[in-house]
């Protein structure tokens, strides 16, 4: 099994971020203590030496993994950590329904979306960390289909496909009162229009929704 350094796990310094939402107008300050984040999404090779299991719709070692729902990518986080002998982050029931964070444990997660804005603009505040076809794989640019990750170019703290290739699945419920349980999706996918591909750009879905264009990476709270 692979060991977090093989893993790419990139330390976060602390740090607070405001993050908007374009529907209601609002924005909100988050404060962020320092973390780990993977600096690239989970490919399907890694994918499959945790769990067994290949639920991408186009197969390649090299590819981020899709057609996983925020469940499948809550329980990898749980399968890896506990390969590396680390504490799950997740108490899940029976029927992975219900999930709460253990925010004590060590173990592997996904990010918050604050985390995930913070890492993708990487001290930028600008909407993307660089030029778009240099940075992300895109509508116009990925012959509309998904590339190996780490083909573009790195934001400045060594994170690769933050913007573009596959959305990517956060912690956080959207919006409660409206959406009930759904979940928070970031960065935007490979075929998307330029403007969804943005650092501030929030979609969302059910947890249980698995589609070829949504995939994730993992996250470790520092000094754990």
């Amino acid at each position: 099994m692979e060991t977090s350094a093989e893993l790419g796990m990139t330390p976060i310094a602390a740090g607070r971020v405001v993050l908007s939402d374009r529907r209601t107008q609002r924005s909100w300050p988050a404060d962020l203590a320092p973390y780990e984040l993977s600096a690239f999404p989970v490919t399907q090779d890694r994918y499959a030496q945790v769990t067994g299991l290949w639920p991408s719709s186009v197969r390649g070692e090299r590819l981020p993994v899709e057609g996983v729902s925020w469940h499948d990518a809550v329980r990898f986080c749980n399968a890896l950590s506990r390969a590396e002998g680390l504490a799950p982050a997740y108490r899940l029931d029976s029927g992975a329904e219900t999930v709460e964070w253990d925010a004590a444990a060590d173990g592997y997660r996904l990010p918050t979306e604050a985390e995930w804005e913070y890492a993708c603009r990487a001290g930028t505040e600008q909407p993307r960390y660089g030029p778009l076809d240099e940075i992300a794989w895109h509508r116009g640019n990925s012959q509309e289909r998904m590339h190996e990750v780490g083909g573009r170019r790195p934001n400045a703290w060594g994170l690769h496909d933050m913007l573009g290739n596959v959305w990517e699945w956060c912690w956080d419920l959207y919006d409660a009162e409206v959406y009930g349980s759904y979940r928070v999706l970031r960065g935007g996918g490979w075929f998307d229009e330029r403007w969804s591909c943005r650092a501030s750009v929030r979609r969302r879905s059910h947890p249980t929704f698995r589609i070829d264009d949504v995939g994730f990476r993992v996250a470790r709270t520092a000094g754990r």
